[in-house]
């Protein structure tokens, strides 16, 4: 009898099926069995759900391959996180495009207290080496996991300084862990896994593609608390790494640069534009961040007041004490709930006039 994680894994192999009807199919079904063993007129009962796609489901094919992907995990000792599952990283849950499905390897925690990604140029120069390798040096004691591609230059900057420092790191690749790329950094793995990871969205034998590495940038935003871009030229992947971020309302850092580099700007123009705030140290960072004391969960503490509060109701006023007005999902992810509960309790806090609703999903605590 086959398990339910082996429909979970089949479910994210239907050709064309997407990440977002994926999730729509688990919204309709009670599980991923289920949507294997629904009759055809149940699938096209279910919105943007067509004859095509409800077909492609039952191709004896996806079966198939499913057990074979479910086997090679086994026996390489590799994890399969589905988007439900409570290891799955949290921040990435929160994004509408978050793959169904991550394969993980090694000790590490997807779900730790700091996330930070670090991204740049594969042309790195000897000033983007220095900064990374500081960065990471600054950042030892403070329990920050540092997240990168394992790709030249800045990224395998980062893997490499944290491997010498004990530093926790996940590297992040687009395609499956029998193809490392490049082949070169494959030699690293062996000590990242002792104090770090690698993730994927990709089975075992799936080789890189092109289009695999845009897609793969959206993870690094998605399950991280902030960007850092260290060098990055006018385009390229580091951007597009920014971008997403932007676009999922984290933060985005860049380090900047001379003005005649070619590698600086990318950074100087995200500073420009305002889509990034300026690096200067790991500290400025951390105040940023609201990494003063890292260690620690945020501990609310009870205002005039607040004594009638529930806990998480106290935990949120205490977070918009701290940051002033914030977004629906700044709030979810800073304190590592889904933002169904955050919307609840912030429901019951406007309700009795604690805090203030503004357009865009932003809230505030009310005067």
């Amino acid at each position: 009898m086959q398990t339910e994680l082996f429909y979970q894994i089949a479910l994210s192999r239907i050709p064309q099926i997407g990440v977002v009807n994926a999730r729509r199919l688990m919204s309709y079904f009670e599980s991923a069995s289920s949507i294997f063993s629904a009759n055809r007129s149940d699938l096209l009962k279910i919105p943007h759900i067509g004859p095509v796609l409800a077909e492609s489901i039952f191709q004896t094919h996806i079966l198939k391959e499913a057990e074979q992907i479910l086997k090679s995990c086994e026996q390489a000792n590799v994890r399969v996180l589905f988007y439900q599952d409570v290891d799955y990283p949290d921040r990435l849950k929160q994004i509408y495009d978050a793959p169904i499905i991550l394969y993980q390897q090694g000790n590490v925690d997807l779900n730790a207290e700091c996330l930070l990604a670090v991204v740049g140029t594969r042309k790195a120069t000897d000033y983007g080496r220095r900064v990374t390798t500081k960065l990471v040096e600054e950042s030892m004691g403070a329990q920050v996991t540092f997240v990168s591609g394992l790709a030249y230059g800045i990224d395998v900057e980062v893997h490499k300084t944290c491997i010498g420092h004990h530093v926790p790191n996940i590297a992040v690749l687009a395609g499956g862990f029998n193809h490392i790329y490049p082949a070169k950094h494959k030699k690293y793995l062996d000590r990242m896994l002792l104090n770090g990871g690698i993730i994927s969205e990709y089975p075992l034998h799936e080789k890189p593609d092109p289009r695999f590495f845009p897609l793969r940038n959206r993870i690094i935003a998605g399950m991280t608390d902030a960007t850092l871009v260290v060098e990055a030229a006018e385009k390229g992947g580091a951007l597009i790494t920014a971008d997403y971020a932007n676009n999922y309302h984290r933060e985005v850092f860049a380090v900047p640069g001379n003005l005649d580099k070619l590698f600086s700007e990318g950074c100087n123009r995200l500073i420009q534009k305002n889509k990034a705030i300026i690096y200067t140290d790991f500290n400025q960072l951390c105040e940023q961040m609201n990494w003063g004391n890292i260690p620690n969960k945020i501990k609310p503490i009870k205002q005039l007041g607040w004594s009638r509060l529930t806990e998480p109701e106290t935990e949120l006023m205490a977070l918009l004490a701290n940051n002033g007005e914030m977004t629906l999902d700044e709030l979810a992810w800073k304190l590592q709930k889904k933002v169904t509960e955050i919307a609840i309790t912030l429901i019951n806090l406007e309700f009795q006039g604690m805090v203030k609703a503004l357009p865009g999903y932003v809230y505030r605590i009310k005067d």
